[in-house]
């Protein structure tokens, strides 16, 4: 892979990763309502999923589901049951409240299943790494480049989601949003349900 390609794939992560959708909700929901660092392990364990999404592509996953749309429709359907499902949870909740030492959190294992599920479960991702990553593979790719390719994919991802936690979670508006936290939540899942319908009428 020449550096050029390379360039080229990175702009091509970087629009992906920093396009908003519901990885960019699902992180920003456990920073806000639970700490920092659950809004860390959430986007740690998306970029997990990424990186699952980028050895899959990488191992045909693209021609496959081209070939066979019934599998990219099961994809489709299961990623708009599952935000359907955050969508009603997040409406039921309650919010997180302020900060405090004593505040009943949810499991740091929560934020990375939410971050890993919705990764997986996505189909914006799944269009990304079919329509886009896909242009990247070709049959005489060294495992040196293809170790690359999913490197570069899945540290993107990781670094932005960090990034968006870390700041947040610094933000002057912090207190505020946590204090907010049950309408946040109730917003959040009025989203994840109206993305689930987009999902499936498309």
């Amino acid at each position: 892979m020449t550096f050029t390609v390379w360039l080229s794939l990175v702009a091509i992560c970087c629009l992906g990763a920093m396009s908003p959708g519901p990885s960019l909700a699902v992180v920003l929901r456990h920073t806000i309502v639970n700490s920092r660092l659950h809004g860390i392990f959430a986007a740690l364990s998306h970029a997990v999923g990424v990186g699952i999404w980028a050895v899959l592509t990488i191992w045909g996953l693209a021609i496959l589901v081209t070939k066979t749309p019934v599998l990219y429709q099961v994809i489709t359907y299961a990623g708009a049951a599952y935000l359907a499902w955050m969508g009603f949870k997040a409406i039921r909740s309650s919010g997180g409240g302020e900060l405090a030492l004593d505040k009943q959190q949810a499991p740091l294992m929560d934020a990375a299943r939410d971050g890993i599920s919705i990764s997986l479960l996505n189909p914006k991702l799944a269009v990304f790494f079919i329509a886009l990553f896909s242009q990247f593979v070709s049959s005489g790719q060294t495992l040196t480049d293809q170790l690359i390719m999913l490197a570069t994919a899945a540290g993107i991802d990781g670094l932005w989601y960090c990034i968006v936690a870390m700041v947040l979670s610094h933000s002057k508006w912090i207190g505020v949003l946590q204090r907010k936290s049950a309408l946040i939540d109730k917003v959040s899942g009025v989203i994840f349900i109206a993305l689930a319908v987009r999902v499936v009428t498309l």
